[in-house]
């Protein structure tokens, strides 16, 4: 008969150290720094410019739609309101986002683009209006007249826009 074995002895856990020593170069701390979470900024469309950038969506898509549903691309003029209104309007979609996103705290206010925006709508707005009449065509008539009306007011609401970038970007020269 074999002699038993004897159990093995358990031995009372060691104390581990919880001390974790990491180094990391200025790269990773500069690019750890500069990248993170887009952040949604709900409180932006309560805002006077956030309303009027949603204004200027919704009355640019009317623009450009009631000009759409015409043989517009018969009347230069008409090509042009087209060309100002669609452009605008992808480009208002775009910064809706930005500004929405927060990430306009990473790109340079939008001064430019509202500044441009308000003067070649207005551009738009008088060719759009001075283009309409009942000689032209007379079956597109209501469509182009109600396109001019409402470039008029995106145009204003574009203005308004523009006031806003420049107080925000003349306080921000004044510091």
């Amino acid at each position: 008969m074999e002699a038993p074995v004897p159990p093995p002895q358990e031995h009372p856990p060691r104390p581990r150290s919880h001390t974790v020593t990491t180094t990391s170069s200025s790269f990773t701390a500069n690019l750890s720094a500069s990248s993170s979470t887009l952040a949604y900024d709900r409180e932006f469309l309560r805002t006077l410019p956030g309303l009027l950038m949603v204004t200027e969506i919704v009355l640019g898509l009317l623009v450009w739609t009631l000009i759409a549903g015409t043989e517009y691309f018969l009347y230069p003029a008409f090509g042009w309101v087209m060309f100002v209104a669609v452009f605008y309007w992808v480009l208002t979609v775009f910064f809706l986002i930005i500004y929405m996103t927060m990430t306009y705290t990473r790109i340079p206010q939008g001064l430019c683009f509202n500044g441009s925006a308000f003067i070649l709508y207005l551009i738009a707005a008088i060719v759009d209006a001075s283009s309409v009449t009942k000689e032209l065509d007379s079956h597109n008539y209501n469509s182009w007249a109600a396109s001019s009306f409402f470039a008029f007011v995106v145009t204003s609401c574009y203005a308004g826009n523009t006031y806003f970038s420049f107080i925000s970007w003349r306080s921000r020269t004044l510091q």
